[in-house]
């Protein structure tokens, strides 16, 4: 009879965005990931990265043994600025709205989820200037 105990895989978190104004992929949103092990813990950073030209971000850490929560955090204002190009994009279309100065209404989307170990979540964003969906994808 043996003692080993066998561990659970780590849990995985991926994402991706879909800029609805435009009807493509959101590029160069900054993404930041936090977890935390159980409802009363701390928040504890693990890193981040930026979505490629598919608007993905596949390189996000795996997350810590006896991770409960995860919080995922996409910089959406500096996406809307004038600099990444969206506002001339979605202005462009005829039925668009107009953009904000400040880049958009929500300059930063934050996403919290409870997690089971061992699974893989895929956590899409639909997002436009003034609105975003999330939903457990694939």
């Amino acid at each position: 009879m043996s003692t080993e105990t066998t561990a659970l895989p780590q849990s995985s978190v991926s994402t991706h965005i879909l800029d609805t104004s435009v009807g493509r992929p959101a590029e160069g949103v900054a993404i930041s990931l936090a977890a935390r092990s159980g409802f009363d813990a701390q928040w504890v950073a693990l890193g981040g990265s930026a979505t490629d030209a598919d608007g993905r971000c596949k390189d996000l850490p795996a997350l810590p043994e006896g991770t409960t929560h995860v919080r995922l955090d996409f910089e959406t204002e500096a996406y809307f600025s004038d600099k990444h190009g969206a506002n001339k994009q979605a202005e462009a279309q005829q039925d668009a709205p107009r953009v904000r100065d400040s880049g958009a209404f929500f300059p930063e989307v934050a996403i919290t989820f409870a997690v089971t170990p061992g699974e893989h979540y895929h956590v899409p964003l639909l997002l436009n200037p003034f609105g975003y969906s999330v939903y457990r994808g694939s």
